[in-house]
């Protein structure tokens, strides 16, 4: 038998390793490199260039590449539910405690354990944020949702008594978004655009409808609204409050 056969130490099988690309020490990668020029070799599969592969010890396998959500994972179910329950037991006890409140308190009530708070909201300030954030979102998902469920008309009036309870759950979380405030963030960057946004949707939908005027600024009825809610939380009589925003919706109504 031949030697290079015999032991491995040399011969046609040694030859036909190296130039395949077949790496010399142990745990180094093959190396890419065109092999056209030296082969080919009978039975022996070299790697294409530039398509990715591996040394099985005998011979190299082809690596399928896809991109897929592998590149960038969706969150996972159970990791979206958490993060819910995280923001609004930290919306709840932010408004009715301060932004003092222990993270092991959140996730307390959360019913996490207190890793994954921090987990998901490695600060303080990125909690607070975003729970400021989860409301202002819910509010202005809120105006598609009710155009779903009742006339246009109904719509905007119920999404009217929503804003205010937005507001009145803002104005309770003061004092966090404060501290985020202090620690250089803007908060509500962006925040009014999105309500115009919805107020915008609501008015559309109104105005198509007949019931609202079409001149009517989605900005200007966002001012009102917001004028309203500050003072809410000083009236005593909720039912005082719905009659100012009935005379605001009144006032943008079509006349006759």
């Amino acid at each position: 038998m031949r030697s290079g056969y015999k032991c491995g130490f040399g011969g046609p099988r040694r030859e036909a390793r190296v130039r395949a690309g077949r790496p010399r020490t142990p745990g180094v990668g093959p190396r890419l490199f065109d092999p056209r020029p030296f082969g080919p070799w009978p039975g022996i599969k070299v790697p294409t260039p530039g398509v990715p592969c591996k040394w099985n010890g005998f011979r190299f396998l082809g690596v399928t590449v896809t991109r897929t959500e592998t590149t960038q994972r969706r969150p996972r179910a159970d990791g979206q539910r958490n993060r819910a329950r995280i923001l609004e037991a930290a919306l709840r006890l932010f408004v009715e405690r301060g932004p003092d409140v222990p993270f092991t308190e959140i996730a307390k009530q959360a019913g996490v354990g207190v890793g994954t708070v921090y987990r998901h909201f490695p600060a303080r300030e990125d909690l607070i944020e975003a729970a400021y954030r989860s409301e202002l979102d819910a509010v202005c998902a809120a105006a598609a949702e009710l155009l779903e469920q009742a006339p246009p008309q109904d719509a905007l009036r119920i999404w009217m008594d929503r804003f205010v309870d937005y507001w009145a759950t803002k104005i309770g979380l003061a004092e966090a978004i404060g501290a985020v405030v202090a620690a250089g963030r803007d908060p509500f960057a962006q925040s009014r655009g999105l309500v115009d946004e919805a107020v915008g949707t609501l008015l559309a939908a109104t105005a198509a409808a007949g019931v609202t005027r079409p001149e009517v600024e989605p900005d200007d009825v966002v001012v009102s609204l917001s004028g309203i809610a500050m003072v809410a939380p000083v009236i005593e009589d909720r039912d005082q409050v719905s009659r100012v925003l009935d005379l605001l919706y009144e006032g943008i109504r079509t006349r006759p």
